[in-house]
C-alpha cells in the first residue's frame, strides 16, 4: 500500500471513528442471551402446569421432596436430545454449567481415584472454545492446554499423541454441534477417534456439552455422532457425560437441564447430588415436559427462533463481505455457521485487544477479546467473538459497521506502510 494512500485512507477512517467518539451507542453484543422476543415464545409455558393430578409417570409427587434423578418424562423427553434411555438420563434443574462443575468436582474429590491425590491434572481444551468452560477448570486449579480446531473438531492427531503420553491428562472439554464460538461441528470420524483413543489416565472423560444440538439456523441441520454410543462400542462407557439445557430453548434462568452417561456414572453423579440437594424442581420439569413434549415439538420451537436470529446472523455476513471486498485475507476472516449463537472473527494478529477496546470507548460492548483461548491467553491476540442474538436488528447493524470501522484502523494503524494482514 503506497505511503499516500495509506495516509488518505488512514485519515478516512479516523474521521469515521471519531464520528462515533463523539456519539457513543450503548450496545452489548458480549453474550449470547436470547432476545425478548424468543422469549416470548416460550410463555405459553407458564401456563402448561395446570393439574389436578401431582403425580409423575414414576409417581413421584412433583410438589414434594425425592426424585433425585428427575421425574421419568423428563429424563425421556432429554434422552431424546441426548440419545440416552432413561437409566442413562439425570434431569437437573435450570443450569447444565452447574452439572458440568459438579461432574468435575466429584472426579477431583471423591472416589477410590480421585483426581486431587495427583501430583497434577491437566485438561485439553480445544481452542477458540466457551470462556465458562475455562473459568471451571481455573476455579479447580486444572492446567489448561490448548488443542486448535480444525473446522470438524479438535486436531485429532495432536489430541491422540498427548493423551497417549501423560497420564496427566485426565479430559477434554467439547462443544460438538455448532462450537461455541466457530459454529463448526465434529465430523463422524473425530466422534469415533476421541471414542477409540488409548489414553495413559485410565480415568480419561469427556465432558460433552450439547448446548445447541437442536439450535439450527438454516434448513441444513447439523448433529454430532453419539459420543456416549461410540464409546460403548469402543468399550468406553464411562468415558463420557454428555449435557444439554433448555437455556436457550424457553427461558434461561428458569429451564431444566440433563446429564447423559453410563448407568453407572449417572448413579454415581446422583450420590454427588445427593450431599447437596434433596430433589430438583420438579414441577418445572413437568412444565417443561407438558410445554415441549418431544423432540418433534422442539425443533418446531427451534424453527421460530431460527426465524428471529437467522437475519441477525445473515446481515453481518453482508455488512462484512460488503466492507471488506476484496481485502478480507488482509483485515479479518470470519465464520459463516448454520447453528448456534456465535460467529468467530480472525483478525490480523496483535490486533484484536485494542480492537475491543475501541469498541468499548464508543460504548459497543463486546466479549473480551481471546477470552475463547484458557485464561484469555492467546498469543496471536487474533479472537473476537460476536454474540448477535440479544441486540435488535437495527443496533446490530450499527455495531458490526463500526466494528468494520475498528478492525479497519486498528490493522492500518498497526502495519502502517508495511501492511502484511494476518501473516
Amino acid at each position: 500500500m503506497e505511503s499516500e494512500s495509506l495516509t488518505s485512507r488512514l485519515e478516512q477512517v479516523r474521521e469515521r471513528y471519531a464520528v462515533y467518539e463523539q456519539r457513543p451507542f450503548a450496545i452489548n453484543i458480549a453474550r449470547g442471551i436470547p432476545s425478548s422476543k424468543q422469549l416470548k415464545l416460550s410463555e405459553p409455558l407458564l401456563e402448561a402446569l395446570e393439574l389436578t393430578d401431582w403425580l409423575s409417570e414414576d409417581e413421584q409427587d412433583i410438589r414434594n421432596y425425592g426424585g433425585l434423578l428427575g421425574i421419568k418424562e423428563a429424563r425421556i423427553l432429554f434422552g431424546e436430545l441426548l440419545g440416552t434411555s432413561v437409566d442413562e438420563t439425570l434431569a437437573a434443574g435450570n443450569s447444565s454449567l452447574q452439572l458440568m462443575y459438579s461432574v468435575l468436582v466429584m472426579l477431583m474429590y471423591t472416589g477410590k481415584n480421585k483426581w486431587s491425590q495427583e501430583d497434577e491434572v491437566k485438561f485439553l481444551c480445544p481452542s477458540p472454545g466457551y470462556d465458562r468452560h475455562w473459568a471451571m477448570l481455573e476455579r479447580m486449579g486444572i492446567e489448561m492446554i490448548p488443542v486448535e480446531l480444525t473446522g470438524e473438531g479438535p486436531d485429532m492427531e495432536v489430541v491422540e499423541k498427548i493423551v497417549s503420553q501423560d497420564p496427566a491428562i485426565k479430559g477434554i472439554f467439547c462443544i460438538p454441534t455448532y462450537s461455541n464460538p466457530t459454529g463448526e461441528t465434529y465430523s463422524d470420524e473425530v466422534v469415533e477417534r476421541l471414542a477409540q483413543m488409548h489414553t495413559a489416565a485410565e480415568d480419561f472423560v469427556i465432558l460433552w456439552d450439547n448446548a445447541y444440538v437442536v439450535h439450527h439456523l438454516t434448513e441444513q441441520h447439523e448433529e454430532a455422532l453419539n459420543i456416549l454410543e461410540a464409546c460403548k462400542e469402543a468399550g468406553f462407557p464411562n468415558r463420557p457425560f454428555m449435557f444439554v439445557s433448555t437455556s436457550k430453548i424457553t427461558f434461561p434462568g428458569a429451564g431444566v437441564s440433563a446429564v447423559g452417561a453410563s448407568e453407572t456414572n449417572i448413579l454415581r453423579l446422583a450420590e454427588e447430588l445427593s450431599k447437596q440437594i434433596i430433589s430438583f424442581d420438579k414441577l418445572n420439569q413437568k412444565r417443561h415436559v407438558l410445554f415441549l413434549k418431544d423432540k418433534s415439538t422442539i425443533l418446531s420451537l427451534m424453527e421460530k427462533h431460527a426465524e428471529l436470529l437467522s437475519p441477525k446472523f445473515e446481515w453481518i455476513q453482508a455488512i462484512f463481505s460488503a466492507y471488506f471486498a476484496g481485502e478480507r485475507e488482509n483485515f479479518v476472516q470470519w465464520t459463516d455457521p448454520k447453528g448456534g449463537y456465535f460467529v468467530h472473527l480472525t483478525t490480523a494478529n496483535g490486533c484484536a485487544t485494542e480492537i475491543v477496546d475501541k469498541m468499548k470507548q464508543i460504548g459497543i460492548q463486546l466479549t473480551p477479546a481471546n477470552a475463547a483461548y484458557p485464561n484469555g491467553v492467546n498469543p496471536l491476540d487474533n479472537s473476537i467473538r460476536l454474540a448477535p442474538s440479544y441486540a435488535e436488528l437495527d443496533k446490530l447493524e450499527v455495531a458490526v459497521e463500526a466494528l468494520c470501522t475498528c478492525i479497519e484502523l486498528v490493522t492500518l494503524e498497526k502495519y502502517g506502510e508495511n501492511f502484511i494482514g494476518g501473516e
